[in-house]
């Protein structure tokens, strides 16, 4: 049975629920703008993907540009030097590098350039940092011979890369053969020209890099091949998005770019939500009047809704406002600032320890609780929040009614409420855990504080230590070179004195190491007494001193300091009954403030000028120059290419004969070494073997002039040749070798036929168990002691005797005389009746006229060699010297 009647709100909803045509009407034009929209969609995408190709096409077209351009124009700055060295063939390192220079620069993009006459590289800009590559053989080189003799073979340039360089990064190798026209007109190979484009700068200089370029690029097609898929920049994956693909044409060959857009393409046009927005409202317009009348509807209910909900929400809030009050022990007051009440709640009362009965509504109730110490600030800072109308906040301590105290936490602001009465509105609350807490952590910071104050003094106790020499107290080497020598310091050096002790060692051995301490205190007190206040002493080694001079000096002065120094080093020092003597080198350099890190190059100066002023007798000094630093270049040169000669084998004997003095038949010859110079030809060892020495690669030029002397022997034993004996120059340090037995093992020779030459000045050490033991093991496997230059040292009877050598050779010195000087033949003939009384050979050297050979027959001598019969000569010369008998013609 139906209802008599509805609800007021049952008849509302029946009144506001839509007709079933105006919902056929919403859906229909629901449906029309859902079709419209997806058909917009559409096509808005088709022009966006259309447009985008276009701009990725003409982005990349710039960059392909700017690419092809700048690797085109380095190759062109290279073929303009290719052109010079082919019309000057001869062209030298200084000009090399002249022109190269004009290469390099912020205008290219080129690294370095490299020369290959004959295809060794042998021209190089810049030369620092690519020393290495000077020798290279394009011949032999397996990791670039291929790429070279394709450049060589097709006679075009030919370009490889990108490659991992040694000297750190990536670049692309431009090789271009140059070809000199012959006087016949036709063409010869010069060599190659090595280029390295740097690639990171290739792809900056052309926008590669480029963080606002709007497009990602992917380049493949490595050496220029077109056909390497291979991709050298940028993400393989760029290639498989469907890219915008072009070529770089290159001079020899073709690399293949594609580009999308940073990021991808994208499938979403930037008007996306502009078309759909305007479907959008479209349709709203069609729809929004069929809704409007129930939306009032809906709105009023919500906002019935929301009245109830708010009312909860305040009840609610309210009952947990309370809750937290409880909980949180936290008192609120409230003073009315017209009437001067105030009103305290029970926890308030709780706070202060104040009973029920006592009216808390007047101010003096909270200030008479105060703590005296805290009362005057409390209540200024109370009072000037009212004043200034703004917030209050306050810690201070109260007093309870058992006398102990409480520390509170007071909060407020001041407000007006709608009656126009203006009030002052806090909470307090017991925060006396916090206070000492508080306080803990402050003692505790404190204590920190002074803790680290205490380490930071002994981290600057440790720095000072560590900045100067414990003994002497001066400033050490690390001083000297963060405070003075470097370039950022405030003082610059004008001069340096770099101060060596002599005879230290020698006084530190036989009195100790305290008394070594005691000269050098005593020695840095001389250097502070003489240097002036504004000089700089350190020490810097173990008996190694230096004074920066500060002020500006000359010549004179520094030479008068220098002779000061000298002089007062030179007095002795008393030390537990001894006076010890010491002296000083001094090696002195000038700044040269044109250089940017001067103070450096002054410390090496000095240390240069220091070696002179030692090498020069000691106890001196010596002023660098710009000839001692040539020398020392000129060293360094030489030492250089002493190890590049001992690697390619540069070493070689010359022989010169030995002849019987009675029947002038060779009877043997002495090896020397030769230097096979590839610019100066032969040498002498007057050129090297100084420097040989200090290198200590004499003991291995003398195994190489050994192993290829032997080798010449078998070829004179199959030429026919008979030549009894090889007499090899042995140096001290091989002598002193304990694995000298063991470096002879596998040498074929016959026992007899082989003798080592001493110098008179190395053999007669009889305490050296090494070179005794190595002298009797040497006998035992055939091969002779023979003592060279003899007569020129210190050798004695009894020290032939010890040796018992086979040979001793009597120096030119004593022999060239003895034509002119009847003392200088008595001493040779002297020397000769020593040798056959102890039953040793005599051999006789500098035998330069046949007049010499006479006298030494006459007086005895077993064997000649000099100039009159035989110069030092290569193995083949020999070979045709003994075979004419050219000698016998000369006698």
């Amino acid at each position: 049975m139906p209802k008599p009647y509805l609800s007021r709100i049952e008849a509302s909803q029946i009144l506001t629920r839509p007709s079933l045509s105006s919902i056929a009407a919403v859906g229909i034009a629901l449906a029309v703008t859902v079709v419209a929209g997806i058909f917009a969609e559409v096509q808005n995408r088709s022009v966006h993907l259309q447009s985008a190709r276009v701009d990725v096409g003409e982005q990349l077209g710039l960059v392909r540009a700017r690419l092809e351009g700048n690797i085109n124009s380095n190759l062109q700055l290279v073929r303009g030097l290719v052109a010079l060295i082919a019309t000057q063939p001869d062209i030298d390192q200084d000009k090399f590098g002249r022109i190269a220079s004009s290469l390099i620069g912020k205008h290219s993009q080129l690294r370095n350039v490299a020369g290959a006459p004959n295809l060794v590289v042998s021209l190089m800009y810049p030369m620092k940092g690519n020393e290495k590559a000077i020798g290279l053989d394009y011949r032999t080189n397996e990791q670039q011979r291929a790429a070279a003799m394709r450049a060589v073979n097709s006679g075009e340039m030919v370009l490889a890369g990108p490659v991992n360089l040694l000297q750190g990064g990536k670049g692309f190798i431009g090789r271009f053969p140059v070809f000199i026209q012959n006087a016949d007109g036709s063409n010869s190979l010069w060599g190659l020209v090595a280029a390295v484009v740097d690639a990171e700068r290739l792809y900056a200089d052309s926008g590669l890099t480029d963080p606002d370029l709007p497009i990602d690029i992917a380049i493949s097609g490595r050496d220029a091949s077109v056909n390497d898929r291979t991709v050298f920049f940028g993400d393989d994956q760029v290639v498989a998005q469907n890219p915008v693909i072009s070529e770089v044409v290159l001079p020899t060959g073709r690399w293949k770019i594609a580009a999308i857009p940073r990021g991808g393409w994208s499938d979403s046009p930037e008007n996306t939500w502009y078309v759909r927005g305007l479907v959008a409202v479209c349709g709203l317009l069609v729809l929004v009047p069929i809704f409007i009348a129930s939306q009032l509807y809906d709105q009023r209910r919500r906002h019935i809704r929301e009245l109830k909900r708010r009312q909860v929400q305040m009840e609610r809030l309210s009952q947990r406002l309370k809750l937290a009050l409880d909980t949180s022990k936290i008192g609120i007051w409230e003073l009315n600032l017209d009437t001067g009440e105030l009103t305290w709640d029970g926890r308030m009362r709780e706070l202060y320890d104040i009973g029920e009965k006592r009216d808390t509504s007047k101010y003096d109730v909270w200030s008479e609780c105060l703590h005296p110490d805290d009362r005057e600030r409390a209540e200024q800072e109370y009072w000037e929040a009212i004043n200034a109308g703004g917030m209050y906040h306050s810690d201070f301590r109260i007093i309870l009614q058992d006398g102990s105290t409480r520390w509170i936490r007071a909060i407020g602001a001041v407000h007006t409420n709608i009656r126009r009465q203006r009030y002052i509105l806090g909470v307090n609350w017991d925060v006396s855990s916090d206070i000492q807490l508080k306080t803990r952590l402050m003692t505790a910071k404190q204590s920190a504080e002074d803790r680290n104050r205490e380490l930071e003094e002994a981290r600057a106790l440790m720095e000072y230590h560590s900045l100067h020499d414990s003994l002497t107290g001066l400033p050490n080497r690390r001083f000297l070179d963060q405070q003075v020598l470097d370039p950022q310091s405030g003082q610059k050096p004008t001069a340096l004195l770099h101060i060596d002790l002599d005879r230290f060692k020698h006084i530190n051995d036989t009195l100790g190491h305290a008394a070594g301490d005691s000269m050098l205190i005593h020695a840095a007190s001389v250097l502070n007494e003489n240097a002036s206040p504004t000089d700089f002493v350190a020490r810097i080694g173990g008996d190694e001193f230096v004074i920066a001079i500060t002020e500006p000096a000359d010549h004179s002065k520094l030479a008068a300091l220098a002779g000061r120094i000298i002089e007062e080093m030179r007095q002795p020092v008393p030390f537990e009954n001894h006076e010890c003597r010491f002296g000083v080198s001094i090696g002195i350099a000038i700044a040269d403030t044109s250089l940017r890190d001067y103070g450096r190059h002054l410390l090496v100066d000095a240390d240069i000028a220091l070696y002179r002023a030692k090498s020069n007798g000691r106890n001196r000094f010596e002023f660098f120059s710009d000839t001692l630093k040539s020398e020392i270049v000129r060293n360094k040169q030489v030492a250089d290419e002493i190890l590049c000669g001992l690697e390619r084998q540069e070493f070689l004997p010359y022989f010169q004969p030995q002849f019987d003095a009675r029947t002038l038949e060779v009877i043997g010859v002495e090896a020397l070494a030769r230097w096979d110079h590839p610019s100066e030809g032969i040498l002498l060892p007057d050129a090297f073997l100084k420097t040989a020495g200090e290198l200590n690669v004499v003991p291995l030029i003398d195994r190489i002039i050994l192993e290829r002397t032997l080798w010449q022997s078998a070829r004179w034993k199959a030429a026919g040749i008979d030549i009894p004996k090889m007499s090899v120059n042995v140096s001290a340090g091989r002598l002193n070798d304990p694995n000298l037995m063991e470096s002879l093992d596998g040498l074929s020779f016959e026992p007899g036929s082989l003798s080592f030459e001493l110098l008179e000045s190395i053999f007669l050490d009889e305490k050296n168990d090494i070179i005794a033991a190595n002298f009797e093991r040497l006998r035992e496997m055939g091969i002779d002691i023979e003592i060279d230059d003899f007569g020129t040292g210190y050798a004695s009877i009894v020290s032939l005797i010890h040796l018992r050598p086979k040979r001793l050779k009597i120096d030119r010195q004593l022999v060239i005389p003895i034509i002119r000087s009847d003392s200088q033949r008595r001493l040779v003939a002297s020397i000769i009746e020593i040798g056959q009384s102890l039953g040793i050979q005599v051999v006789a050297e500098g035998v330069e006229t046949m007049e010499h050979a006479a006298i030494l027959r006459d007086l005895g001598c077993d064997a000649l060699q000099g100039y009159a019969f035989a110069a030092p000569m290569p193995s083949d010369r020999l070979i045709d010297f003994v075979r004419k008998g050219q000698w016998r013609k000369a006698s």
